[in-house]
């Protein structure tokens, strides 16, 4: 046993050495003994393939082959391959002379596969074998001495030395042993007739036949021969040839004439009569593949001739005559099958690499290709190619073998699954091919970002909407798969007017829902702007930003509030008009804001009045209270109107102011009220009194000090301006009256046919900053031409005209009215005072102005006011002040 093994690890060491040669072209040859224990070592493939062991267990050394067993595997500590299976040669290899196993060992990181053939040498653990275990043979006494006679051959799996080699016969008297070597066709042995026989002595002669083998130790079958000695036929037939050669096309149909034999006998009549027949051989039938005509000795196919199957046929045949006692010639007919192209490439693919990564480099190996063609010269030639348009080829790695490698860009999200058609073709006449379809997947990766269906997002909620509704629900979509395609959203912190973005909204970070985190308020905030960014799962995740733009709609939430000075509460708002007044005489004006913006913010005024009074009559837009007609006797003297202030808002809301009308009876009897606004009340004490003292010692100071200043300078006083006047209150002859005190002089037009004028100066405690009061004295004063209304629907206030004044229309009279410099008009800041409609009410300009009211005639008198940047010379900033005061002017003459 110990001498066996030396001679197996002699026969490795001397393949390994010549294939060393080869080793570069990824292709390694081995040779091993058949039989040999599990475990036994082939050769080194670490050493040989000039890799690191270490590398070998990193890039997953692995052996591929496509037997049924797997006969041979790696340690990846040491790099042996070594013997996994027992290995039968005459299993595997049971016609071939040569047996070889062709195995792949692939690595990966990268993956590259390496060609390993195997060489399986034979030992001899078969013994020669006879398929039967006694022949017959029938003898004429009469054969002459030198016949000869065809015995059964032996069979040995075993090849090359460990075949039949000799074969040895039984000490006898009348036979000799012929042994003839036949080449590859092995060796057959004759029985030899050396003396003449005698049946008379001895009818039946036993033999015995051993077959021996060429193996180390030798191994042997034995077979019995009887010799049956008959007394009959002198003369033995006599083939033309001993030996027949004839080729036959593959596949040739049946009853194709293969060979004519002829046999002839010396004998006469029956004797001389010759049939043909075949004679068996070992394990084949010749009957089986083809047809002997026992009358002419013609040789026809009879069944499907393969050249894959058997590439060539040796038939023996026997003529034997039809004397009492027959004798027999034998001959040989050894027939060549000629190749026809008639098989096509097979195709296999081991070590499919599926699915494939889509950002795999060109190069990568996705599956091992093998081909083979059973036919052979050109028949069994093959080349094999990608057919069709796909980032895949093939790479030759040795022979017949190949790499299915990747050789462009793959992206899944375009095409998801590759079926990658190869073709195989031999070099045959006419060349045959072979499909085969490899579905390659593409495993997808994170290379595409969220991307949102629009770049920018505008979102319109209503003012008062509910805390957490949902007010709008984004959408991102991403093109890859499974986490690479799960998104979750994320709001980008921002400040806006000192604003968190986080403290108005929230975003759900798996829907994408925008949820509101307070109820809106349109008039503090009417727009806000924020990002948010979608982000996928993947590694590294991806993500984009979208802007989203709130917008807020205004709601009609906010009542109309009447303005100073009818909003007092609790007072009694009385108005005295005289008994002659006539239709149109202007009792009383009464102004209202809104907080809210565009139609919720246009107001309009309405009148109530007891039953069957129909005296007085409202503007719908100015608010403007006068009387329908001439007073009658049958009028009362006190008339109390209830007024209603309506936005345009859906649904409406509305505010409500009485006034009590009382009629007098002459005009001499009005007299000029002066409306106070109350003060709040506080808790006086000793505190307030010291700062009453001390303010009213101060003004006192002041007044003395400034009356002294003016009656210095008084003498400087014009006609059109007073600058250092006494505080005064003047009444004028047209019924008009000023008030000064370190005045700037203001001029105020009236129409002609004016009866009551109203100037109110009010306080307001928020006035716009960014409103200025444009002089109208002098190189200041500018006129704006009004237009009469149109039909069409008014439309709503700007929320940026903040102060308006109008008066009444007819003819001209004029009055000076003079107001403190640090007192003007004010009006409520962030809150619409009403402005009456105007065809150029809204203006989107830097500056703008106010007109008076739609109705007024172009000679009406009218405030005009700009609001805009200052500068020198420009008029003073509104500022908020205590009311100064509020003028009734008495019907007057005319001038």
């Amino acid at each position: 046993m110990c001498s066996r093994r030396q001679e197996e690890y002699v026969w490795i060491r001397i393949v390994v050495l010549l294939c060393l040669w080869d080793c570069s072209a990824s292709h390694l040859s081995y040779s091993i003994s058949e039989e040999v224990n599990k475990g036994s070592v082939v050769g080194n493939i670490a050493k040989d393939l000039n890799i690191k062991v270490q590398d070998l267990y990193q890039r997953d050394l692995s052996i591929v082959s496509s037997y049924s067993k797997k006969y041979f595997d790696v340690n990846l500590q040491t790099g042996n391959l070594f013997v996994n299976d027992r290995i039968d040669r005459e299993e595997l290899c049971a016609h071939l002379a040569k047996c070889s196993l062709t195995i792949q060992a692939v690595l990966n990181n990268p993956m590259t596969a390496h060609r390993i053939e195997i060489n399986v040498v034979d030992v001899n653990d078969n013994s020669p074998a006879f398929m039967e275990n006694m022949f017959v043979l029938n003898i004429s006494e009469s054969s002459l001495t030198g016949e000869r006679y065809f015995l059964p051959v032996a069979k040995d799996p075993d090849v090359g030395s460990n075949s039949v080699k000799s074969y040895k016969l039984s000490q006898n008297e009348h036979f000799s042993l012929d042994v003839q070597s036949g080449g590859d066709h092995g060796v057959s042995a004759e029985l030899v007739l050396n003396t003449a026989l005698d049946r008379e002595k001895q009818s039946v002669i036993t033999l015995v036949l051993t077959a021996i083998d060429g193996g180390k130790p030798s191994r042997s079958g034995s077979l019995q021969i009887h010799v049956n000695v008959i007394d009959a036929n002198d003369n033995v037939p006599t083939f033309t040839k001993s030996l027949y050669k004839v080729r036959v096309k593959e596949n040739a149909p049946p009853g194709t004439l293969v060979q004519i034999l002829n046999a002839t006998d010396l004998d006469e009549g029956i004797h001389s009569k010759i049939s043909y027949t075949f004679s068996k051989t070992g394990n084949f039938d010749p009957s089986i593949m083809f047809d002997l005509n026992s009358e002419t000795g013609e040789i026809t196919v009879k069944n499907n001739i393969d050249y894959e199957e058997t590439p060539a046929y040796e038939i023996r045949v026997q003529a034997k005559d039809q004397g009492s006692t027959p004798r027999t010639a034998q001959a040989k007919v050894l027939i060549e099958i000629i190749d026809q192209n008639d098989n096509a490439p097979d195709i296999s693919v081991t070590s499919l690499m599926s699915p494939v990564r889509e950002n795999a480099e060109v190069g990568t190996v996705v599956a091992i290709v093998s081909v083979s063609d059973k036919d052979a010269g050109p028949n069994g030639l093959t080349t094999c190619s990608v057919v069709g348009s796909a980032p895949f080829k093939l790479k030759s790695n040795y022979k017949n073998d190949y790499s299915l490698v990747v050789d462009g860009p793959l992206d899944r999200e375009h095409i998801s699954v590759y079926n990658v058609t190869i073709k195989a073709t031999d070099e045959g006449n006419p060349p045959l091919s072979s499909i085969y379809v490899i579905t390659v997947e593409v495993a997808d990766v994170n290379d595409n970002a969220p991307k949102f269906t629009e770049s920018v997002i505008n979102i319109y909620v209503k003012e008062n909407s509910p805390v957490g509704s949902i007010i709008y629900k984004l959408k991102a979509v991403d093109p890859d798969l499974e986490s690479n395609a799960n998104i979750y959203y994320k709001l980008q912190e921002s400040s806006q007017r000192n604003v968190l973005t986080s403290s108005v909204v929230n975003v759900n970070s798996e829907t994408g829902e925008i949820i509101s985190l307070q109820s809106f308020d349109y008039e503090k905030l009417k727009t806000f702007q924020f990002k948010v960014q979608a982000t996928d799962s993947g590694v590294p995740p991806l993500s984009s930003n979208v802007t989203v733009n709130v917008f807020v709609l205004d709601e009609n939430d906010n009542s109309p509030s009447i303005l100073a000075p009818y909003s007092e509460h609790g007072s009694v708002n009385s108005e005295n008009i005289p008994y002659s007044a006539e239709a149109g005489y202007f009792v009383a004006k009464i102004r209202a804001v809104d907080a809210d913006s565009g139609y919720n913010a246009l107001l309009s005024y309405h009148l109530s009045e007891p039953k069957g009074n129909n005296l007085f009559r409202i503007g719908t837009s100015s608010g403007e209270i006068r009387t329908k007609r001439r007073m009658s006797d049958n009028d009362l003297k006190s008339h109390p109107l209830l007024v209603l202030v309506c936005d345009h808002g859906e649904p409406s809301l509305s505010a409500t102011v009485s006034i009590e009308v009382v009629v007098l009876e002459s005009s001499a009897d009005m007299q000029t009220p002066f409306r106070h606004v109350p003060l709040k009340e506080d808790s006086f004490s000793d505190l307030n009194l010291y700062l009453l003292i001390a303010i009213v010692s101060v003004s006192v100071i002041f007044l003395l000090s400034l009356i002294s200043l003016m009656a210095v300078r008084c003498h400087r006083t014009d006609a059109s301006f007073s600058r250092y006047s006494a505080p005064m209150i003047t009444t004028h002859p047209d019924g008009s009256w000023s008030y000064s005190k370190a005045t700037q002089q203001y001029d105020v037009c009236f129409s002609s046919d004016t009866l009551k004028s109203d100037v109110v100066v009010f306080p307001a405690p928020f006035p716009p900053v960014d409103a200025e009061l444009i002089s109208i004295n002098g190189a200041d004063t500018f006129t704006r031409t009004q237009t009469l209304p149109n039909s069409e629907k008014p439309k709503a206030p700007n929320s940026d005209w903040r102060y308006s004044a109008s008066l009444r229309a007819g003819g001209v009279m004029q009055s000076s009215v003079h107001m403190e410099e640090s007192s003007v008009l004010q009006g409520a800041q962030g809150v619409l005072v009403q402005n009456w409609p105007t065809a150029s009410s809204a203006a989107d300009a830097e500056g703008g102005e106010v007109s008076p009211p739609m109705g007024a005639g172009v000679d009406s008198n009218s405030w005009h006011f700009r609001y805009g940047p200052g500068g020198p010379g420009a008029p003073q900033h509104l500022k908020p002040g205590p009311p100064l005061f509020t003028h009734r002017q008495s019907p007057s003459p005319p001038l």
